[in-house]
């Protein structure tokens, strides 16, 4: 089916996504992935241990107040409950748009600097799109990976690879209904200042919007998942909220078109509360900005969540659920209190993250 066969719902589906307030559950962890969480709380990766975890996310109640999107893995939008309910009905229930992880993870791109990646994928994407829009998917997530370096990285090639690839992404899943977040991460890993994090992020993300005006990706129904503007991780000057907030704006402001609905921020390995902090301060920073300010977090929404689950108890595992995303939703609004919410203050760094 051509684009505009989606064009009305396509901006539909971007508008409800980014609704103030609210964000994104990024549960798409590989199984292989979800097995090094699992090991974390002594329990086996087992289908079984994966389904009843989902479910847990899905089931509890009152999540829909604060997320809007949930980000699954292919093997989960085809899970069904132990109850025979599909766990993406149980999102559903409570207003929650099913997405679907549709990249296949990165390799390293030849002729490229040392470490880095190109993302796989496009190959049968088309099938994978609409198979997953058949299923009940409306959105779809695509990572790109980028890093800076000494070495001179991220290169102009890795760049132009990254947005180009998630240019033909987006457009590819767009023709099959399904609205793209578009996620060119760059990695913490480093210690460069908060400066050469702004001017590479501005680099790249130039870049992409060029690749997606060219591919005639539908923006209005399209969403952002970029990286905060912060320093790298082994930076040793201290970094405040006030001037990641301001610097993330500063990027933001100078690069993505007033007509993406929303931008939905990754925490990259921040941690829980340093997550909501940081999206509180882009908030009071970006009070006057065209796009919705909101949040796509994994590790940052389910690190407690795990730890107090631990495989046996289901309401401690929900409640710190809830409690991480309620303080991000506050945050998506620049009303969060610093620690009025539960969470775990270790840092979620992993160097060269993949999943």
């Amino acid at each position: 089916m051509a684009l505009e066969a989606f064009h009305a719902e396509l901006i539909a589906t971007a508008a409800s996504i980014a609704s103030p307030g609210k964000g994104v559950l990024a549960a798409d962890e590989s199984t292989g992935t979800i097995g090094k969480r699992f090991e974390a709380i002594g329990l086996e990766n087992t289908e079984a241990h994966r389904r009843d975890y989902r479910s847990l996310l899905a089931s509890s109640r009152g999540l829909g107040d604060y997320i809007s999107g949930v980000i699954l893995y292919e093997e989960t939008l085809f899970q069904n409950a132990s109850d025979g309910t599909p766990i993406l009905e149980l999102f559903r229930r409570q207003g929650i748009v099913a997405g679907i992880k549709l990249d296949q993870g990165v390799q390293p791109l030849a002729g490229g600097l040392a470490g880095e990646t190109w993302c796989t994928g496009l190959q049968g994407l088309q099938e994978r799109a609409a198979r997953s829009y058949a299923r009940g998917a409306r959105f779809a997530k695509w990572r790109a990976v980028l890093r800076i370096t000494a070495a001179g990285a991220p290169s102009e090639l890795a760049i132009r690879e990254n947005a180009w690839g998630l240019a033909r992404y987006a457009r590819t899943v767009q023709e099959e209904g399904l609205v793209p977040i578009v996620e060119p991460e760059i990695l913490m890993d480093g210690d460069h200042p908060i400066e050469t994090t702004a001017a590479v992020q501005e680099r790249v993300l130039r870049q992409v919007y060029a690749a997606l005006a060219e591919n005639g990706v539908l923006l209005e129904g399209s969403l952002l998942k970029p990286s905060m503007t912060t320093a790298g991780a082994s930076h040793r000057a201290d970094q405040t909220p006030q001037q990641v907030g301001e610097a993330t704006m500063g990027v933001l402001r100078r690069t993505v078109p007033a007509s993406v609905p929303g931008i939905v921020f990754l925490s990259g390995g921040l941690g829980e509360e340093e997550a909501s902090l940081y999206l509180d301060a882009i908030n009071r920073a970006g009070r006057r900005a065209p796009w919705n300010l909101g949040f796509s977090y994994g590790r940052a929404l389910q690190h407690s969540c795990l730890q107090q689950w631990a495989g046996r108890d289901l309401a401690a595992g929900q409640r710190a659920l809830l409690a991480r995303a309620r303080a991000n939703a506050e945050a998506s609004l620049g009303a969060y209190r610093p620690g009025s919410q539960p969470s775990n203050d270790g840092s979620l760094f992993v160097a060269g993250y993949a999943y």
